[in-house]
């Protein structure tokens, strides 16, 4: 996607902390030829609205209640193919970015960056190249030098399909059955069986390690 010479580009927020999306709009609104139209901090609701405001870049925050940035990437880019998403976190290491970029995110930024990133971040998607931040770069090849660490959680995580990511995630935070099935339209058999395959797979047999499993690996915040 390319735009007009002096034509302003469109930003969307995702981010569940609403100080932060004051703190990065107001932040986008200083950077010339930039402009914030729309910010949610809940990533279902947000979809919503990027298929009716269909801006020019989505910035995405990953640890999110009830849908995680990554698995939110594949529901925005259905919405709206041509937009460019660019991920915005604290988690920096490898299996993060790689999970984003395989997802189809466009580039992935460190909260830590200094704000001046964030405008060049941006200008890089918006010419179809990929962006990542020097810390996440240093997070991958600090990950290459340890490919042992964690690798059995990740391979865990990385057989679950994007339904039973959803659920994982709203078991995680403590919702029922019964509230999974309602939150994701299906009935509560569903949402069972669903919950049943995901202590199998996950070797989690309660609440309790689903929510430690889903913290350690950036879904869901403590």
């Amino acid at each position: 996607m390319t735009t007009n010479p002096g034509s302003t580009v469109r930003v969307y927020l995702v981010d569940d902390h609403g100080m932060t999306r004051a703190g990065i709009r107001t932040l986008v609104n200083q950077l010339p030829g930039f402009e914030v139209v729309g910010d949610h901090g809940d990533a279902r609701e947000a979809i919503d609205r990027i298929a009716k405001l269909q801006p020019d870049v989505v910035l995405m925050d990953i640890t999110m209640p009830g849908l995680s940035g990554i698995d939110a990437i594949s529901q925005v880019r259905a919405v709206h193919p041509g937009v460019r998403i660019l991920m915005l976190s604290h988690h920096e290491g490898e299996r993060f970015v790689e999970q984003s970029l395989q997802q189809g995110a466009d580039g992935y930024l460190s909260k830590d960056s200094e704000p001046e990133e964030l405008g060049l971040a941006m200008k890089a998607v918006m010419r179809d190249r990929a962006y990542l931040s020097p810390k996440v770069a240093r997070g991958i090849v600090d990950g290459a030098r340890h490919p042992e660490q964690d690798e059995r959680a990740a391979s865990r995580i990385a057989s679950l399909t994007p339904r039973e990511r959803e659920v994982f995630q709203l078991l995680a935070v403590g919702l029922s059955n019964k509230e999974v099935a309602r939150k994701l339209d299906l009935s509560v058999g569903t949402a069972k069986k669903h919950r049943e395959n995901l202590q199998r797979k996950l070797d989690c047999h309660s609440a309790a390690e689903l929510a430690r499993l889903a913290i350690r690996e950036g879904l869901v915040e403590e």
